[in-house]
């Protein structure tokens, strides 16, 4: 029998530009991943970004001339198109032979600069190639800094299933730069307080109370609420991994899922027309209101839930969740079972049992689920 253990340590740092030449963070943060100086560095940077940054690739360039001791890199930046599509495993296979070309080997480091999709795609394709190179990730939305930037996971969407494909491989660390919040739309801020909302829901009431009282803020534009939602929200969101004891989800629970069965779903049923935080703040209405149903939550918890999402104005679309099959099913029910096989066979699904506590349930009373749903439409 042969047992090992693999400790896993990365440092999530927040600043603010990060390309400017006197920020000493990203060179730092390659410093510290034990490859040979200097490291050997490839940018894969989400194309929108150019559109609000059109010397982005400028900048990098500049960034690693300046700390050419530090950072050799191997390539001009690649810009990849963002956004749900590039999920596809045909992007994360170019994005190989892209390393490839580049010569790329397991001590060098690909740094990936865009949303929390392209973080999935360039990931994955970091993770297979060479058996895994270093990553080191640079969210650029407000969603991607708060959730996903900073997780283990890596993924594509395959067979019309969302990331079907995939892994789990820490970065080598995550640099949250705040800048790059001055130029988000207010839906990609509302995304963001959803995955916000979520974690307050099932973690902590205090955040949730602060998030009551700086809506109105942050959707007004205020940088410095938004940062420190983005920050809070991070922070229990990487808590949770390190402290949870099962950071590769070998289990089944996955409490930071609350609200995903269905939101996973409602993604895929309008064709990505439904943004994630939008998903995920109508899942969550659903799976409290169905445990106002059961008897685990109060209803006022509930109301106060739809309140703060109305506060972020995330909407929810009732067509979507009407779709039905030819026996009259919905849809989106079909996202229970789908969810159950990602679990590896057993449903565990998070319901809030108050503000900042949770349980897990192992069963679902479908005739209840499809009540919740028809109650939250009539928005009662």
């Amino acid at each position: 029998m042969s047992e090992f253990c693999i400790p896993y340590r990365y440092e999530t740092y927040f600043t603010t530009d990060v390309f400017a030449p006197a920020n000493d963070v990203l060179w730092r943060a390659l410093q510290g991943g034990g490859a040979t100086m200097p490291a050997r560095v490839f940018f894969v940077v989400e194309e929108e970004l150019l559109q609000f940054y059109p010397d982005l690739p400028v900048a990098i360039a500049g960034y690693c001339r300046a700390h050419a001791d530090a950072i050799c890199l191997v390539a001009p930046p690649l810009l990849q198109a963002g956004g749900e599509p590039c999920k596809d495993i045909a992007v994360s296979l170019r994005l190989c032979e892209a390393f490839l070309a580049a010569r790329l080997c397991r001590q060098s480091c690909v740094v990936i600069v865009g949303g929390g999709a392209l973080l999935d795609a360039a990931g994955f394709a970091a993770a297979i190639f060479h058996r895994g190179l270093r990553q080191l990730r640079i969210p650029t939305t407000a969603l991607s800094q708060c959730d996903s930037g900073v997780g283990v996971k890596n993924g594509v969407n395959y067979l019309g299933k969302k990331n079907l494909l995939g892994c789990f491989a820490p970065p080598l660390a995550v640099i949250n730069d705040a800048a790059f919040l001055r130029t988000l739309p207010p839906a990609m801020v509302s995304a963001a307080a959803a995955e916000a909302v979520k974690v307050a829901m099932i973690k902590d009431r205090e955040f949730f109370a602060w998030l009551v009282a700086q809506a109105s803020a942050i959707m007004a534009g205020d940088l410095a609420a938004l940062a420190m939602m983005v920050r809070r929200s991070a922070e229990i969101h990487q808590r949770h991994i390190a402290t949870n004891g099962d950071p590769f989800e070998y289990g089944s629970a996955r409490p930071l899922d609350f609200g995903h069965w269905s939101a996973h779903k409602l993604e895929m049923l309008s064709e990505q027309r439904l943004s994630h935080g939008v998903a995920v703040g109508m899942g969550m209405l659903i799976d409290c209101r169905y445990a106002v149903l059961m008897g685990i939550l109060a209803k006022d918890v509930y109301t106060a839930l739809r309140a703060l999402l109305r506060s972020f104005a995330l909407p929810f679309d009732g067509a979507v969740l009407e779709l039905r099959d030819a026996a009259g099913r919905r849809l989106v029910m079909a996202g229970m079972e789908e969810f159950r096989e990602h679990l590896g066979g057993q449903l565990h699904i998070t319901l809030p049992t108050a503000i900042g506590a949770k349980i897990e349930v192992t069963t679902i009373d479908d005739e209840r689920m499809n009540e919740a749903m028809d109650l939250v439409l009539r928005d009662k």
